[in-house]
């Protein structure tokens, strides 16, 4: 984008000096040689005008009188008919410039110059045009470099932007560019995003709230079955056990459908090496902790493996650090422990933590201690669960919060797995 942004500018104003420049040298080069014929017309009519007095007071003419009124290195030739001709001054060479005019009798004169000095100068004005030329094209490269910049890296930005957001990463991006147009399409994504991040939202409490219900109504049924049970109806008993027994099967159908459906949201998630990825996830935050005097540590101990997205990972620790950024104080510290089954990733800084009447609310969505929109956490949360594992305030003050990740298996594999058809049901 940039190389056919900065081609189009040079080619235009190319086009435009060429168009501009090459007339303006021919112009040139024709001024200098019409400003010296100019020159020659004031001289030989001056002394044309002392010839012709002459010859109408039946003087012959004398050159001699007339050696001043020539300017040195040109020379004067005075044609009569029945006359020799009368030269006064050098010979120019083979190359000169003249200029010729009547006199009385039929006669002429003609004065020559030599057309080196002319042709010198013609010379000078064309390498001064040319120079103007070169001079004019670096301007417009430097202009050309510094707007294609300013174009192409906000369009690579939008598009790294876009690719951000359909890999799940929905933080709204404040930075603008300073054009119209690209700034519409900043607005528009970070609309988007948000609308994506509630959508996250409300399938995560649409699931949480079905296999609430769903389990509830499940565990009534099952214990009004256990009571039929004791009936002394043997008949009736045995009915209830076979009507347990099916409610048992719909709980395990039920809850291996429930977790086929988070594997699904977790399609993407795989084994990640926390010790790359996490420097990198923190390295966009260094510089805004800096600015405010902050210092972010990173510690992970060996290599870590963590069943995770990285688009949702960096989403979630992305939210996590800019709480600490915003309500936070001292220095933030991002820290790895791992266990055989999980991998913990603990977000901390020395600030005043978080209040205690926020503490069991604090994931809920619109909850916010200081006038926020109270949806960060609760979609940190949301994007952590679909990939398996839980985020949780491990400590209110100063305020830990605790990413929980699954370690991977050796028989994981990406893609989603139904339950098999049983029989007989």
């Amino acid at each position: 984008m940039r190389r056919r942004i900065l081609l189009a500018i040079l080619l235009a104003v190319a086009v435009t000096t060429l168009a501009l420049g090459v007339p303006l040298g021919l112009t040139a080069l024709r001024l200098v040689e019409t400003l010296t014929r100019e020159e020659l017309k004031t001289s030989i009519q001056q002394i044309a005008l002392q010839l012709d007095d002459d010859l109408a007071n039946s003087r012959p003419p004398d050159l001699t009188d007339l050696q001043s009124a020539i300017p040195q290195n040109r020379r004067l030739i005075v044609t009569l008919p029945g006359h020799p001709d009368q030269v006064v001054g050098p010979d120019p060479g083979a190359d000169v410039l003249a200029e010729q005019i009547e006199i009385l009798r039929k006669g002429t004169v003609t004065i020559q110059l030599p057309a080196g000095p002319t042709r010198a100068r013609q010379t000078q004005v064309a390498g001064l045009v040319l120079l103007v030329i070169v001079i004019t094209i670096a301007i417009a490269s430097g202009v050309a470099i510094v707007t294609a910049r300013r174009l192409a890296q906000p369009l690579g930005h939008v598009a790294n932007r876009a690719g951000r957001l359909g890999a799940g990463d929905f933080r709204p991006d404040p930075r603008r560019y300073g054009v119209a147009e690209l700034d519409r399409v900043a607005e528009a994504l970070d609309t988007s995003a948000g609308a994506l991040a509630e959508l996250v939202q409300r399938e995560r409490d649409l699931v949480g709230d079905v296999s609430h219900q769903l389990r509830s109504r499940l565990t009534a049924l099952q214990l009004r079955l256990e009571a039929l049970q004791l009936t002394s109806d043997s008949e009736n008993a045995a009915d209830a056990a076979a009507a347990l027994e099916q409610a048992e099967r719909l709980g395990d159908v039920l809850d291996e459908l429930l977790a086929a459906a988070r594997e699904a949201r977790a399609t993407d998630a795989e084994p990640l090496d926390l010790a790359g990825a996490l420097p990198e996830i923190a390295n966009e935050w260094r510089e805004p902790l800096r600015n405010k005097g902050r210092a972010l540590r990173v510690r992970v101990d060996g290599r870590p493996l963590a069943k995770a997205t990285t688009a949702r990972l960096r989403e979630a620790i992305g939210v996590l650090l800019d709480n600490a950024l915003r309500h936070g104080a001292g220095p933030v510290s991002v820290s790895v422990r791992a266990s055989d089954a999980t991998v913990a990733i603990e977000v901390s800084d020395g600030g005043s933590g978080v209040p205690d009447e926020l503490v069991a609310h604090i994931f809920d969505r619109g909850v916010s201690g200081v006038g926020s929109t109270g949806v960060g956490l609760a979609l940190a949360r949301a994007l952590v669960e679909s990939d398996g594992g839980r985020l949780e305030l491990s400590v209110p003050r100063p305020a830990t919060f605790t990413i929980f990740l699954p370690v991977p298996r050796v028989d994981d594999v990406r893609g989603v797995r139904w339950p098999a058809e049983r029989s007989p049901r």
